[in-house]
């Protein structure tokens, strides 16, 4: 790793390694083989254990354990934990006052801004309006602080839920709705109908928590839990107003119930935004922030995980087994939200500046030529000398509407048609903020070999010749890639 950093794997890793995964013949191997490829420290004791019969067994050199010690130690120096007292020390005495600063404080707004998704905004149903003085906000999640963290996160500074952050913005009318099958539904959806009933809009805070998705603890399915269905469809039809669905889960969810419901009329994604998420929550839904991010996975349906057994984690779709595959590179079927998907308050128009049309991808020998165009006419990547080929793409953005937003520019390869598994793969990705009526040059460099090669059935990563597809936003670009005889000739 060089100076000043060291590797450390997750916790009982190596142990998972041997134990479960019997990658090696014995413990001793384990440590060996793991210490020779770059580990450092072990989150576990593992190394600890059998670290130590593994030098004597000849199957690791002291070298190899010095070398990552002293990758750990450094770090630790850096740290002054060799310098004596650790609270006399700079970093040995750190606390709120360190951790909850006005500057970290707004960083954590800003982070939960940039991370919620407007999945659907049917008639521009937000940013809602400042002439809605009374909002209903109903729904198990409307008014959580521990829920927004997730798991693995340090103790928050403070909370500010969905229903004070909406607080701040208009008067609240608070219903939690029963959804659990303990609790005596009719009475509280009544009561959560009755507020719709009365309020000038209002937003539905469902979801998940860490009782239904967490670490050791899988979902059985892609519904929402308990009777929130229910609840968002009564209160939906009981609502006076504008319904918005705000929804909070760390993996997607199937809510086609609700995107094809024409009463609900926009629909958030906040993921778990953290100890600032009600704020953030609320300046989306009254514009004070403008929606800029993405989906990082393909939301599906229900029926999808009938025919995905969760054991099987092949990406390739298998029509012969009723296989259809995985992630959006790969899965060709129904889906509640794609890939990448995420709206913003404003529009965006793109305009290709430059790109190239052909690309010459050069050879090691007339060898690897004769051995690599006999497979699809691609070439194997490991033939080619094409690391230091870079494509230069040139994107004018323009924020076309009458609000300043922030767009992440998605470019998409498709490969030429043929025996070709993926769909398209993500290749390259940039952010920009634009004013309303601006515009900016954006310039992505996307690196041939690793970016439009594929890997074939038989795990060979391949380079095919011919017409790649890019997709840039509402553009298309084709470039094609051909052998460079040339430079085998010469």
């Amino acid at each position: 790793m060089g100076p000043n950093r060291y590797i450390v794997s997750d916790c009982d890793s190596v142990g998972v390694l041997y134990e479960n995964q019997h990658y090696t013949a014995t413990p001793e191997e384990a440590a060996a083989a793991t210490i020779k490829a770059g580990l450092d420290l072990d989150c576990g004791p593992f190394l600890a254990i059998h670290t130590e019969n593994a030098v004597k067994g000849g199957l690791l050199h002291e070298e190899d354990v010095n070398m990552a010690l002293a990758n750990t130690i450094t770090v630790q120096m850096r740290l002054g934990l060799f310098d004596g007292e650790p609270s006399a020390q700079p970093f040995g005495n750190l606390g709120p006052r360190d951790v909850c600063t006005p500057a970290h404080q707004q960083l954590a707004l800003h982070a939960a801004h940039q991370g919620i998704v407007l999945l659907q905004n049917r008639g521009r149903t937000l940013p809602l309006s400042r002439t809605h003085h009374t909002v209903a906000v109903i729904g198990p999640n409307a008014d959580v602080t521990v829920t927004m963290i997730g798991n693995y996160a340090g103790v928050a500074c403070g909370y500010t839920t969905p229903l004070q952050g909406i607080s701040r913005y208009a008067k609240t009318i608070h219903q939690s709705g029963c959804i659990d099958v303990a609790c005596n539904g009719n009475q509280q959806f009544g009561m959560a109908e009755a507020a719709a009933s009365q309020a000038d809009a209002t937003v539905l805070v469902m979801g998940l928590d860490q009782s239904i998705e967490a670490e050791f603890r899988d979902r059985q399915e892609l519904l929402l839990p308990g009777y929130q269905q229910e609840l968002i469809s009564r209160v939906a039809r009981a609502s006076r107003g504008p319904i918005i669905l705000v929804l909070m889960s760390g993996g997607p969810v199937d809510v086609l119930f609700a995107k094809n419901d024409p009463r609900i009329g926009a629909i958030l994604w906040a993921g778990y935004p953290g100890q600032a998420g009600g704020a953030a929550i609320a300046d989306v839904l009254f514009g004070t922030a403008n929606p800029g991010g993405k989906l990082p996975m393909t939301w599906y349906p229900q029926d999808y995980l009938a025919k995905v057994p969760m054991t099987n984690m092949g990406m390739r779709a298998d029509p012969s087994r009723g296989y259809p595959g995985r992630t959006y590179r790969f899965y060709k079927g129904p889906v509640v939200f794609p890939f990448g998907h995420g709206m913003s308050y404003t529009t965006f128009a793109h305009t290709l500046v430059q790109a190239p049309q052909e690309v010459a991808v050069p050879f090691t020998s007339l060898h690897s030529l004769q051995n690599s165009t006999s497979a699809s006419n691609s070439i194997r990547v490991s033939h080619t000398n094409c690391e230091p080929l870079i494509l230069g793409v040139h994107i004018d953005v323009k924020n076309t509407g009458d609000m300043d937003g922030t767009h992440t520019l998605l470019v998409f390869s498709s490969p030429p048609e043929g025996k070709w598994s993926t769909n398209k793969q993500l290749i390259g990705f940039e952010k920009v903020h634009l004013v309303a009526g601006s515009k900016k040059r954006v310039k992505i460099a996307i690196p041939v070999c690793k970016h439009l090669s594929v890997v074939d059935r038989f795990g060979i990563r391949r380079l095919p010749i011919g017409k790649h597809d890019l997709h840039i936003g509402d553009l298309k670009h084709s470039i094609s890639l051909r052998a460079n005889l040339e430079e085998i000739k010469s």
